[in-house]
């Protein structure tokens, strides 16, 4: 991550310089009179319109270095719901919009020579520069002063009541006050070039090129009658390979059009000062710094992929006037405008990110079949899903699911799937979610109740908790163990009423130690927290503690190792007698074995620290221990952290490598988590937020994969799942507040097949209920359609 800091600096974030000019103005109203804007492009300009409709008295004067005509780039697409907001704020900018628009429905995947087409999405697009002329025109008729080939006068805070800094992701004022705005820079691993083409599209186009450099693509739609924009995108080592590095723009220019020919149906493309350029994420902590605010790319970008440079900051602009005539001070008005679109633009980042993210990875999805490739697209953020799309184009979809193997009726979720010698019914997994209420290590009643609700609840594979191989090796005094016989009868009481009460759903253990982050509190009591008394001794990979206040480990020496691999395939055997199906080895989350693999935990200098094969020695011996005495038609599982989410641990690269090796060993599914082995990581939470690195493993491997983290949605189940992304999906949370969330999903989806099936008792219930007179039939209260 590039951290962005003013010239002349190079360390951590808050080094830039202070801005000489104190930006704070004695105007503490949120109704400023005088408002100056930097940055004429699409945001500055309408928040400009906006500000002088809502007030005609306001002095509103837009600074632009640049022509008026100046731009990146050709076309601009902007949504039904942005273009729903225009027409709301300001009629006459939408009915100029409306007269120049260009519309249409499809999106076309071009990948081997085979274009598959998905109607219903519904797109809007005109020129950049006829946006600007309309926007240029509304300003002048409202009376806002537009003065371009002029920068901004640096005392600008001081001589109006509200600087509004639409400046772009370049945005100088951004860098004086970074000290402020702390913002944060993500350069990621495309280049991309925009370019015109002298013809319509007649969709949506995504063309996928593979050239003897690597993979290239193409994106294009329409903007006018007679033209289209042409986005090519790769990545840095393919540009670099295809020498795209050495060459002028009209060479590139010359050089795009030969490789997709095709698509342009022979004819050139055109250059706008057209660069290869590396797309960066911003990302700032804060928004507004007295009476200067942040607005659009100044604030935040988000990738080209899904189309929300321009919609974001008309949408910033629009929440900005309102929250000025809403508030009673600019400071309140301030703080409202960043509450309220700081979660809209956290979410587009997130599905831009994951777009940008699938783009990056295109050569992993390239053997798919040619339906789910192009549904794979068409789902890439995360923002078209399953059931979206079947409403979106119902025929497309069914024809998807054809191809995958769904028999009519039947859900992705629903479809079976094998490991080993076990067939799952279903697709989906009730994720290992620790109780801490065992007595002595012996699951009671709770775990019969808590684990047999779950298994009536329809889901093709429970998991427990993690279980501890020892008593050292718990977590708190409350973890369930199998290190004794009266454990293991314990656990067989539970199993035996999984098999016999929910037939058809398997039950899985899953077997741990805690390492460095045992001997601590029950989770409601204190997360983490060392125990205030009765503490255990810890072992780690290396003697280095959780967090500064945790009690700091013994490094495991050669001797102890084989205690614990014993203990390990001890507990094996137990869990083998107990009745499982299946076995999960845990090496995730910074327990023991995940201390091993990550470079954060693991400073041994032997045969089993420094690199990732080293690494990786202990957590395999302890694999093969357990292997060898797991019943060979079971399959067993590894859970693991694929990434740290902090600098100089695992890597999503890593993660495949650590994949392949315990494939190579038996393993029969990777289940696919990330996190919890530092604590001072910085996870990217959202929804489904680590099921990309699950994705890559599967595509860049072809080993079987188990989704997890932050799946919530039936709908996300079939998504992940119809698209490749995954093989099964494992859901926590959502298990706790509906025990029988798989059955439900099935009535949702109005599902009655095998891959769920409702227990004798319950059969009564598998309707969906009404839920009120929301519910109740409707009379006809017009005349005709």
């Amino acid at each position: 991550m590039e951290r962005t800091v003013s010239a002349g600096t190079s360390g951590a974030r808050g080094t830039a310089r202070q801005a000489t000019a104190d930006p704070h103005s004695n105007h503490d109203t949120s109704h400023p009179l005088r408002v100056a804007i930097i940055g004429g492009g699409p945001g500055g300009l309408y928040a400009a319109a906006l500000l002088k409709r809502l007030d005609p008295t306001r002095d509103i004067t837009v600074w632009e270095r640049n022509a008026p005509d100046d731009t990146f780039g050709f076309g601009v697409v902007l949504s039904d719901e942005t273009l729903g907001g225009i027409e709301h704020a300001d009629p006459v900018v939408y009915g100029a919009l409306q007269e120049h628009f260009v519309r249409w429905d499809d999106i076309d995947i071009v990948h081997r020579g085979v274009r598959q087409t998905s109607s219903g999405h519904g797109f809007a697009a005109l020129g950049r520069k006829r946006l600007l002329e309309i926007l240029h025109a509304r300003c002048r008729e409202l009376g806002v002063a537009l003065r371009f080939y002029t920068e901004a006068p640096k005392d600008l805070p001081q001589t109006h009541d509200l600087v509004v800094a639409a400046d772009g992701i370049h945005s100088t004022t951004r860098e004086t006050y970074a000290d402020v705005f702390r913002p944060w820079v993500t350069a990621h691993h495309c280049r991309y070039i925009w370019l015109a083409a002298d013809f319509p599209f007649e969709s949506f186009r995504f063309e996928i090129a593979e050239t003897d450099h690597g993979v290239m693509q193409l994106h294009g739609y329409p903007y006018a009658p007679d033209a289209s924009t042409v986005i090519i995108e790769m990545r840095e080592d393919v540009w670099h390979a295809a020498g795209f590095d050495e060459l002028g723009e009209a060479e590139s220019v010359e050089r795009c059009a030969k490789i997709f020919a095709e698509a342009l149906r022979g004819r050139p493309l055109t250059s706008n000062n057209s660069t290869w350029t590396t797309f960066r994420t911003v990302v700032n902590d804060r928004w507004s710094h007295g009476n200067v605010v942040l607005l659009g790319d100044a604030a935040h970008t988000a990738h080209f992929s899904i189309g929300s440079g321009t919609k974001l900051a008309v949408e910033d602009a629009l929440a900005l006037a309102a929250c000025l005539e809403e508030q009673d001070t600019l400071e309140e008005a301030l703080t409202a405008y960043e509450a309220e679109r700081r979660p809209v633009v956290a979410s587009t980042q997130r599905a831009a990110r994951a777009s940008l993210e699938w783009f990056e990875n295109l050569a992993l999805y390239l053997d798919q079949p040619p339906r789910q490739f192009a549904f794979n697209l068409l789902t890439r953020s995360r923002r078209v899903t399953h059931d979206n799309l079947r409403l979106r184009d119902a025929r497309f979809t069914e024809a998807v699911e054809r191809d995958f193997g769904c028999t009519p009726g039947t859900p992705p979720m629903f479809t079976p799937f094998r490991l080993r010698g076990l067939t799952l019914r279903n697709r989906v997994v009730v994720s290992p979610m620790d109780m801490y209420s065992a007595a002595d290590g012996v699951p009671g009643d709770f775990h019969l109740v808590h684990l047999g609700a779950r298994a009536m609840g329809g889901a093709g594979l429970v998991m427990t908790e993690m279980v501890c191989v020892s008593e050292e090796g718990r977590i708190t005094p409350g973890c369930a163990g199998l290190y004794t016989g009266r454990q293991a009868e314990a656990w067989k009481r539970i199993t035996n009423f999984v098999h016999d009460r929910a037939p058809g759903t398997a039950i899985g253990v899953q077997l741990g130690h805690s390492g460095r982050k045992g001997s601590t509190k029950l989770m409601w009591e204190g997360m983490d927290e060392p125990l205030e008394e009765g503490n255990w001794p810890l072992v780690a990979a290396s003697a280095l503690p959780y967090k500064p206040f945790s009690q700091t480990p013994r490094e495991l020496s050669r001797a102890q190792l084989t205690d614990i691999r014993e203990q390990f395939a001890a507990a094996a055997c137990r869990a083998a007698r107990a009745g499982f199906d299946l076995l999960e080895l845990h090496c995730a989350h910074g327990y023991l074995l995940s201390g091993f693999l990550s470079p954060l935990t693991n400073r041994r200098t032997d045969a089993y620290g420094g690199s990732l094969e080293k690494r990786l020695r202990f957590p395999l011996e302890v694999f093969d221990a357990v292997r060898n005495v797991w019943p060979g038609e079971r399959p067993m599982t590894v859970r693991i952290s694929a990434t740290d989410w902090a600098e100089g641990g695992t890597t999503a690269e890593d993660a495949v490598e650590i994949a392949r090796a315990f494939a190579a060993h038996g393993a029969d599914a990777i289940d696919v988590s990330t996190g919890q082995v530092v604590a001072d990581e910085r996870p990217e939470f959202g929804r489904s937020y680590q099921t990309p690195f699950a994705d890559r493993i599967r595509n860049a491997t072809g080993i079987p994969v188990i989704a997890v983290g932050a799946i919530s949605s039936w709908d996300d189940v079939n998504s992940l799942i119809l698209a490749g992304r995954t093989d099964l999906c494992a859901l926590a949370r959502p298990h706790l507040y509906d025990p029988h969330w798989t059955l439900h999903a099935a009535a949702e989806q109005g599902y009655t097949g095998p891959g769920a099936v409702w227990p004798a008792p319950y059969r009564a219930g598998s309707r969906r209920p009404q839920t009120g007179r929301t519910d109740a039939p409707k009379p006809r209260l017009t005349l005709g359609s």
